[in-house]
């Protein structure tokens, strides 16, 4: 994601004095809503909004709106959904944000753009009195109600952990990684960084190059990777930190063309299906899947719950995450390295991509080899 300037700064400045200033305008004109302390009547109208951060990650249009939209509907016929992708745009955020508080939503769930200008939606929100789930990624120094996601240090450990057990399997204990990360903007990638970074530090093995990748662009990886490769060589390169499948995919991208032969060990994250097509022809090692279905729909439980005024039910917060303002009570749930040996019994087996979605053209042998066809 992009790097913050002063310009952008003053924008988000000047949104977030709108959004507070806009409050008093707009909280006579909807029902209360329930807030982690308070209860909207049963009887009152239950908008539910879903704020989603972007398209370039496959996940968020083909898992995670239709399987929290399916589950609002089958538990909440009455409720009614409010749907907005901002486009890696944290200011179209904002707006989006206040375009559904000024609609009458009653529960926000918010998976923010940028972690940190976010937390001007929720101070937003509260005026109205509407709870806000922070989904994914954790939302900065904010009073947030409630937050549902992943271990994601546990994922950069995965993935780092994967990487290096690879390396020293093939006979490697020493050697240059490049190390490809996350939006400097998105919370969750400086988790999925830390995670890394203790695997990686003091396994034996340097990091030769690294970098943060804007807007988890794959381009931009593609990029970054073609320096580190001059900076570097391409036959000092041991292995690759991808934080994701689509910056995977980038440098996987660069080091095709450089002519890198063999291709290094990469990992990667979310099980899209390019990550997993790629580590059945063995251009990939590793990705990290974190089963979007529970967690789109722990999200949906629960937003219906905070509308209906209701509490979670029980036994469903398992711990609390410190946003820098409060430890805010939180669904955590356990992600999973996916290599070629677990494929089927992990992201097949649950039925996030079917055998005939990733054996197409050219995978078919692959997919025949690790036994999907």
């Amino acid at each position: 994601m992009r790097s913050s300037n002063s310009g952008f700064s003053g924008r988000v400045s000047a949104l977030a004095l709108g959004l507070l200033l806009a409050a008093a305008c707009n909280r006579d004109k909807k029902p209360e809503a329930a807030g982690a302390g308070g209860a909207a009547p049963d009887k009152a109208e239950k908008k539910i909004a879903l704020l989603l951060p972007e398209s370039k990650t496959a996940r968020y249009e083909s898992h995670d709106r239709p399987l929290f939209e399916q589950k609002v509907k089958a538990l909440c016929p009455e409720c009614q959904l409010i749907y907005s992708n901002a486009d890696q745009n944290a200011a179209k955020q904002q707006d989006q944000a206040e375009a559904a508080l000024t609609n009458g939503a009653t529960v926000l769930v918010l998976d923010p753009v940028d972690s940190a200008s976010a937390s001007a939606i929720v101070a937003r929100a509260k005026q109205s009195k509407v709870p806000v789930i922070s989904y994914d990624r954790l939302i900065v120094n904010a009073d947030v109600d409630y937050y549902i996601s992943f271990d994601n240090e546990k994922v950069g450990q995965l993935q780092a952990r994967a990487l290096v057990d690879k390396l020293k399997a093939d006979g490697k204990t020493s050697g240059t990684l490049v190390m490809i990360n996350g939006s400097p903007t998105d919370n969750n990638a400086k988790l999925f960084k830390a995670g890394a970074h203790s695997v990686i530090d003091g396994s034996g093995f340097t990091v030769g190059a690294e970098y943060d990748t804007p807007d988890w662009s794959p381009d931009r990886a593609q990029q970054q990777m073609e320096q580190a490769i001059t900076r570097l060589g391409k036959e000092a390169i041991t292995g690759v930190y991808a934080a994701n499948d689509g910056t995977a995919g980038g440098a996987i991208a660069a080091m095709k063309a450089a002519g890198v032969t063999p291709l290094p060990p990469v990992t990667g994250q979310d099980a899209e299906l390019a990550g997993i097509q790629r580590i059945l022809s063995g251009e990939q090692y590793v990705t990290v899947y974190k089963a979007i279905k529970p967690e789109a729909e722990a999200a949906a439980e629960l937003a219906v719950a905070l509308a209906r005024g209701q509490p979670p039910e029980a036994g469903k917060v398992n711990g609390k995450v410190n946003n820098g303002k409060k430890d805010v009570p939180s669904i955590l749930l356990m992600p999973v390295a996916v290599t070629r040996e677990n494929v089927k019994s992990t992201v097949v087996a649950d039925g996030f991509w079917t055998a005939g979605q990733i054996c197409t053209g050219a995978y078919q042998q692959a997919c025949k080899a690790a036994q999907l066809q």
